[in-house]
């Protein structure tokens, strides 16, 4: 029989499942979105929470452990708890988690996510019972902005949440919150009553301060009227008393000369009479009329002609 070469591409093939075989026996990767725990006979050996290619003893020396690190969401149904001011209310609860210690979260949960969600659920409930206890119902609900707490209530309640969970789960919640706030239908009605009640009080006390605004503002006005009319009669009684003065000096002068003082007189008198448009038939001897002429209202004789 003659023997044929064996051709190279099957040994370079063999050779490649070969190296492929024991990479799989002896590296792992772990990826960006995972953390892992390695463990000897069963016993912790290391956690891994960066990412990149590592080296073990294959099976069953030891094994790896292999958990998800991106955030999970958490959220439960409606449950009804009450306010420090004995007002049941309907909750809704929102968290954020992920694993923050691998080799506590293999031993507590044996890293399995629901039974992580499992155990976090009564701390989570536990946290929003004891802080809602201590709340005001109107630090929940109320027409007055100012009066709400809801960044302080949730940040108590991450912080009776967080270290627990991490001591106890290796688990790091990263926020908690209430999605949805509502009322048991036996409640609703007062709710609603009381509500109005503290809109009408807002009313009444806008009302108020409008009223009270409003007489200000007419005690001002009244009072600059007074002070405008005050001045404004100050300043008449000014100016007739100058003007007085003023005739009382020209009456001196008119009575020192009269034929000055019956000349202006005259001058008045038509121009007042001929200020508007109008024909008028009149005795040119008759006075003012006769000032048209250039001669004294008494005269009646002609001028000589010469």
């Amino acid at each position: 029989m003659e023997n044929h070469p064996r051709n190279p591409v099957t040994f370079v093939t063999a050779g490649l499942l070969l190296v492929i075989f024991i990479l799989m026996l002896f590296a792992f990767q772990v990826r960006t979105t995972e953390v892992a725990v390695v463990t000897t006979f069963g016993r912790i050996s290391r956690s891994l929470t960066e990412p990149h290619l590592y080296f073990r003893w294959p099976w069953p020396i030891q094994s790896v452990y292999k958990f998800d690190n991106r955030v999970q969401n958490f959220e439960r149904k409606f449950e009804e708890t009450t306010t420090r001011d004995a007002i049941n209310l309907l909750v809704t609860v929102f968290a954020g988690w992920k694993v923050a210690d691998p080799e506590r979260f293999l031993q507590s949960l044996n890293g399995d996510p629901l039974k992580a969600e499992q155990n976090l659920e009564p701390l989570i409930r536990t946290a929003k019972n004891g802080v809602l206890g201590q709340t005001l119902f109107s630090e929940l609900i109320s027409t007055n902005q100012a009066e709400l707490k809801f960044n302080a209530i949730e940040s108590q309640m991450l912080a009776s949440v967080q270290s627990q969970a991490r001591e106890t789960y290796g688990i790091d919640v990263l926020f908690l919150g209430l999605k949805q706030l509502g009322l048991p239908q036996s409640i609703t009605t007062k709710v609603f009553d009381r509500m109005k009640a503290e809109r009408q009080t807002r009313v009444r006390q806008f009302q108020t301060e409008g009223e009270r605004d409003a007489q200000i503002i007419r005690a001002q006005a009244d009072n600059l009227t007074r002070k405008t009319l005050a001045d404004a009669r100050a300043t008449a009684i000014e100016i007739t008393g100058s003007a007085e003065a003023k005739a009382s000096e020209y009456y001196r002068v008119l009575q020192q000369n009269p034929d000055l003082a019956n000349f202006l007189f005259q001058r008045n008198a038509l121009e007042q009479a001929l200020k508007d448009r109008a024909t008028l038939i009149l005795d040119q001897q008759t006075p003012p009329f006769s000032m048209m002429q250039g001669t004294p209202a008494t005269s009646t004789n002609p001028p000589a002609r010469r």
